[in-house]
């Protein structure tokens, strides 16, 4: 009887420790983590948000059999494109004409800041010679409009 409980709780403690360590090794992917990077094929939005089309149903299922083999999030991607085609990506690819996804928001970024920038610049410039004409010179007067003003003055003093 002592035998048996030995075996029993060495069992019990060798067991676990292929079953933790092949948990250990499987990549935590699961199909949540990839419902907004992959689309709907019908519907055309993102699978996390897809209605229960028999399409997105599919999908779905194909990536629960991908993360339950144990898939990478980029072996399972792969896989994606391949059964579906390149649309189900979310996200276009950084190359070839795709790429303009990405590059024409950083150009409009660019040349919007170098605009305002430019602005800025000649606002502050106009700003900066209107001011310094009313701040410290004066007009010059002919010598009658001088002598006007001079008798004007004088009138108006007590």
């Amino acid at each position: 009887m002592r035998r048996a409980a030995i075996a029993l709780l060495v069992a019990l403690l060798v067991l676990p420790g292929p079953a933790t360590a092949f948990a250990a090794t499987c990549p935590r992917t699961s199909l949540a983590d990839l419902e907004d990077e992959v689309m709907c094929q019908v519907c055309g939005v993102p699978l996390g948000m897809a209605n229960d089309t028999l399409q997105a149903k599919r999908e779905r299922a194909f990536i629960k059999r991908l993360v339950a083999q144990c898939n990478t999030k980029d072996a399972i991607k792969t896989e994606l494109v391949a059964q579906f085609g390149p649309s189900v990506l979310a996200e276009p690819p950084h190359h070839g004409f795709d790429a303009t996804a990405y590059l024409v928001p950083a150009i409009m970024v660019t040349f919007g800041a170098a605009g305002i920038a430019s602005i800025g610049l000649a606002w502050r410039r106009r700003g900066a010679q209107g001011s310094t004409a009313s701040r410290g010179a004066t007009p010059v007067l002919d010598p009658a409009d001088r002598e006007r003003v001079d008798a004007a003055l004088e009138r108006w003093e007590p």
